[in-house]
């Protein structure tokens, strides 16, 4: 006899990012060579002497429980961190350390909604966002934006949007999965309806510090300080310094919803694992220089992969300016003949295009935005090389 799985979580749907990488490994556990676009991990190995923090770490003893909230030097390094960046004092206390960013995430909605409220989620939009919004009750209402406004949330839109039940506004700068970045005065025009219509941003900037061309990531507090008491960001070390396996991530607001998020913390978690805190706090209070060498490497490759991508009949690949992510359009390859098939939807040219030539990408229905895959450039340039190439012979003409 199967048990009854819960309403809210039968509803939820996987993660495509994660499924496509299990296939990917499946056929690399087979002993083929897949080319792996699908997951957004930088390639490189994590800095050395994070690493070595963490060993040292375990040789003085920090193996044991942490306040669940995280070690106060991580906490203070983080809110010195961000007032040094930005200018804008928090104290360390409104800093909450969960594991990873989308643990963050987690403990923002779940502290925030109730069922029945609805958080504004513009698409293209990170696959998880929704789900993690349905666990709560709440509803994601989706705004699909448009390629031509470089994927950008506009004020009208959200003014249209927005009901009596509306909670939140939820925004990702450099973003996930288009590489687009918000400008000051475009954060400062969706500010001032948030704060005419009382809403409260979740502000996600995990990518903060990879932007490309001159281009910076302001964080929506910066923009509009008087943002600040209605405005929690969600930050951590995965993408900046290669940490994806530590699972270190935090959150800074207000007092009252860092509380809230403790509180549920400490039932659901307790700490994050006290080596990777001593490690994020050695990532933290260390320089960008390491960081520095990884932008380059991923700046390259963006205008590789860009160029390529564009080079294929059929396919638009707008530039992305930050985050590490390719986010081409391929409608019109939709319908074609690829491989002997005739794909009608994104999500089936993925599964051709894993299928005919070991590629892995995330069709765009996972991001809310059919007819687009999501192809991360956070792999070696002879992998990208290698791996685009074959999608330029798989879909045929080149220009």
């Amino acid at each position: 006899m199967a048990m009854q799985v819960s309403k809210i979580v039968s509803a939820l749907e996987p993660s495509a990012t994660l499924a496509m990488a299990a296939k990917a490994k499946e056929l690399s556990a087979v002993g083929k060579k897949v080319y792996d676009f699908s997951v957004g991990e930088p390639d490189f190995t994590t800095p050395r002497h994070i690493c070595e923090a963490a060993v040292a770490a375990m040789q003085a003893g920090h193996t044991h429980y942490t306040v669940a909230s995280g070690i106060p030097e991580l906490k203070k390094a983080v809110a010195n961190t961000y007032q040094r960046t930005t200018g804008l004092e928090y104290s360390p206390q409104q800093v909450i350390v969960s594991n990873g960013a989308k643990h963050s995430l987690h403990n923002v909605f779940a502290a925030l909604c109730n069922p029945g409220d609805e958080v504004i989620i513009p698409a293209p939009y990170w696959v998880s966002y929704a789900e993690l919004v349905k666990l709560t009750g709440a509803k994601p209402v989706i705004l699909e934006t448009q390629e031509s406004n470089d994927f950008k949330l506009t004020p009208a839109q959200l003014t249209a949007a927005i009901t009596p039940r509306t909670k939140l506004l939820l925004l990702c700068s450099p973003s996930n999965p288009t590489g687009s970045v918000y400008k000051p005065e475009e954060l400062g025009a969706l500010a001032d309806i948030v704060i005419q219509k009382n809403l409260i941003v979740v502000s996600d900037e995990i990518y903060e510090h990879l932007t490309y061309d001159g281009v910076e990531a302001v964080s929506m507090p910066v923009a509009v300080p008087e943002l600040t008491d209605r405005c929690v960001v969600v930050n951590g070390v995965a993408k900046t310094y290669a940490m994806t396996g530590w699972r270190v991530g935090w959150l800074i607001g207000p007092p009252d919803v860092a509380k809230a998020a403790t509180n549920l913390q400490s039932h659901a978690t307790s700490n994050v694992a006290n080596v990777s805190q001593r490690a994020a706090l050695a990532a933290v209070s260390g320089d960008l220089s390491a960081v520095a060498h990884m932008r380059e490497a991923f700046d390259r490759r963006r205008r590789t992969i860009v160029e390529m991508l564009n080079a294929i009949d059929g396919v638009r690949c707008p530039e992305p300016k930050g985050a590490f992510y390719a986010y081409p359009c391929v409608t019109d390859v939709l319908g074609r003949e690829v491989g002997g098939r005739r794909p009608a939807t994104s999500a089936e040219l993925a599964e051709v295009i894993l299928d005919e030539i070991e590629v892995a990408v995330v069709p765009g229905e996972a991001f809310g935005t059919p007819g687009y895959l999501r192809m991360s450039y956070a792999l070696s340039d002879e992998d990208l090389v290698e791996g685009v190439g074959r999608m330029q012979k798989l879909l045929a003409l080149t220009r």
